[in-house]
């Protein structure tokens, strides 16, 4: 790897020179590869992929800058991206993580219900992203279920076909497409700015107790997608919902539609990681197709 690159980028980001004394390789990633580049009274985080998934980084790059603006949960700084001949690079601030407490878990529920009140007079984004390594298509939609329905539920079910994946998931998917506004009855979404892939393992919290999120697939959309998605693969803390309540309690609906929500990255599994995945998401389907009818 040309760190001496990646060396020269930092620099003109942070108008200093930095120069590399040692590199340590971080465990932890699926997607990329991940190091900490350390100079006497420097550090940075660094994630490596592919030359041509350098706009993978450049949107995470974006992403992380558009959480920052609303001041309410932490996020590495981005500080700079790249390519060196076979890489792509992403640099963030080094975060020193510790060890989350009740507190933290209060700060995360409330400044996460904060974070959701940052608006948009529309659904989407200004780029598209990635969720995981699957592309995540952005374009703005004034109409929450269109823009579900055509980029999030029908790009995963298009995917997974291409996929081999036919039969009972293709033909449970084509009727939850046609029939989901039924969960929508009485519920208005609004259309709140999205951490888009937040569980258990892109938040932590830093050496102060302050909370931290990280590796974000940022779009503006119906908030309780974000909630959904937090209780997957281990979920978050009773304290971390009770706060986020106390500044903006769900709607009752939330109970389906937090399924309806995690169908779509259950999907993204499947696609990312084969058909493991197959059978639950099929039975997240019967289930939703159940309360609709």
């Amino acid at each position: 790897m040309n760190w001496k690159a990646v060396s020269e980028q930092i620099e003109l980001a942070a108008g200093q020179p930095f120069n590399v004394e040692s590199v340590h390789p971080l465990a932890g990633g699926d997607i990329n590869s991940a190091f900490w580049l350390q100079a006497c009274d420097q550090s940075y985080f660094v994630k490596l992929n592919r030359a041509d998934l350098a706009a993978m980084f450049e949107a995470e790059f974006v992403g992380l800058q558009e959480l920052e603006k609303t001041q309410t949960i932490r996020v590495p700084s981005p500080v700079a991206c790249g390519q060196t001949g076979e890489h792509s690079f992403l640099v963030l601030e080094h975060v020193e993580f510790g060890c989350s407490n009740k507190l933290s878990d209060h700060l995360l529920g409330q400044q996460l219900a904060q974070m959701h009140q940052r608006r948009q007079p529309y659904f989407g984004w200004h780029r598209d992203n990635t969720i995981g390594s699957t592309l995540q298509i952005n374009h703005k939609n004034n109409d929450w279920l269109t823009f579900w329905r055509e980029q999030r539920l029908g790009m995963q079910l298009q995917l997974a076909a291409e996929n081999g994946y036919s039969g009972r998931l293709q033909t449970s998917g084509e009727r939850l497409c046609h029939e989901m506004a039924a969960l929508f009855d009485d519920y208005l979404p609004q259309s709140s700015l999205l951490h888009g892939d937040l569980w258990s393992g892109n938040a932590a919290v830093d050496k102060q107790g302050r909370p931290v999120i990280f590796d974000p697939a940022c779009y503006y959309g119906d908030r309780e997608a974000d909630l959904a998605m937090t209780e997957l693969f281990g979920g978050f803390s009773r304290d971390f919902y009770a706060a986020y309540h106390s500044v903006w309690p769900l709607d009752k609906g939330y109970a389906i539609r937090k399924n309806f929500y995690n169908l779509y990255h259950i999907l993204n599994h499947l696609n990312l990681f084969g058909g493991g995945y197959l059978r639950q998401a099929e039975n997240m389907m019967t289930m939703l197709l159940a309360e609709i009818n």
